[in-house]
């Protein structure tokens, strides 16, 4: 849910990054340069847990499961018939690694999320468009994007993709969804009304109503371990630059703030479980212009923007990143290693102290 894969030759994650420019308003207390022995202090035995000998082309945005032990995320597969944006979802065993289909293996699927139960799963999945099969527009790619398939609705099933149940009708692109603490509620981004925004559902797809009326994309969005908050990405310039920025807004719709304000491609927000503080992508894209290398690495920011960390620091795209239940793992797609195209990745983490 984090949005698609930022790429300027492919689209890839929809729910779906290294010198830090622009901070937010506020001052960052922790020093946003690093090096590479710092990223060593914070991740340690740092393991890749998709590859392509598992029959993927290329995988991403994974989260855990309750428990902990298992992870739902995207995969291309790598066979014929498929296509360069088919994208489905798989579930794995952390101790097995022996990942399983849960989707259809039909159309595009993107932003796969376990229910705090660990009883249900949901994702997006555009397999019921009634034009698939039929020869594909060829679309020129323009810098980054995204592709917000106006077929995609969001799916509801059992965590081995039984009991396939669709949650979204509404005309236009639904997805990038993630339950409430409690598994009550959905909140998820929709395009039905002509542009981008938030809304929220219950768990069983009926009490749909929009959250956020800002211009421009807003997508990603996350409940906070209490429930109360939802943090998100946002373009509200609308300026066709995609510097998206980390927002947040109370659950009820009420008090929608930035948290950044910067000149940088703040991305994929996602909560520590304690509450005070959030890791997110981050990347300059103005460097493609001058015809550098954009590199996409992760940091930490605390809720009031005050304090900033940055955890990654490869030269390879490191994004998407999620943590354990408890905190105690981070989670990320990663080209590290200089592998061709990217793969789920866990290493173990310790918090930095001001986040503490």
């Amino acid at each position: 849910m984090q949005s698609r894969l930022i790429n300027r030759t492919s689209r890839h994650w929809a729910c779906f990054p290294a010198i830090l420019i622009g901070l937010s308003t506020s001052v960052a207390v922790q020093s946003a340069s690093a090096d590479p022995s710092e990223e060593e202090i914070l991740l340690s035995n740092i393991t890749q847990v998709t590859y392509a000998s598992m029959g993927f082309a290329k995988a991403g945005e994974a989260y855990f499961s309750p428990d902990g032990r298992s992870i739902i995320f995207q995969a291309v597969p790598d066979r014929p018939g498929m296509g360069d944006h088919d994208y489905q979802i798989y579930v794995m065993d952390l101790a097995e690694r022996k990942p399983r289909l849960v989707s259809t293996g039909r159309g595009a699927c993107t932003c796969a999320y376990f229910h705090p139960s660990g009883n249900k799963i949901i994702f997006a999945s555009s397999h019921l468009d009634p034009n698939l099969g039929k020869p594909k527009p060829e679309k020129r790619e323009s810098g980054y994007s995204w592709d917000f398939n106006e077929h995609m609705d969001i799916f509801e099933a059992l965590p081995d993709g039984s009991r396939l149940t669709q949650l979204t009708e509404a005309p236009g692109y639904d997805a990038e969804g993630s339950y409430s603490p409690n598994g009550k509620k959905i909140v998820f981004t929709s395009h039905r009304d002509g542009d981008l925004e938030l809304y929220v559902m219950n768990a069983d797809g009926t009490g749909q109503r929009r959250l956020t009326h800002g211009e421009g994309y807003d997508g990603g969005p996350f409940f906070s371990p209490d429930g109360k908050s939802i943090l998100y990405r946002g373009d509200r310039r609308n300026d066709g630059k995609m510097n998206l920025q980390i927002r947040m807004i109370n659950a009820d719709g009420t008090d929608d703030r930035a948290i950044t304000d910067n000149d940088v491609f703040n991305w994929a927000p996602y909560w520590h479980p304690n509450g005070k503080s959030f890791i997110f992508t981050r990347a300059d894209h103005a460097a493609y212009a001058k015809g550098e290398k954009i590199n996409y690495d992760l940091y930490m920011m605390s809720i009031d923007g005050n304090v900033v960390a940055r955890i990654t620091t490869d030269e390879n795209f490191d994004g998407l990143p999620v943590f354990s239940p408890d905190g105690k793992r981070l989670m990320w797609t990663s080209k590290r290693g200089g592998i061709e195209e990217a793969q789920v990745f866990i290493a173990d983490f310790s918090l930095p102290q001001v986040f503490r």
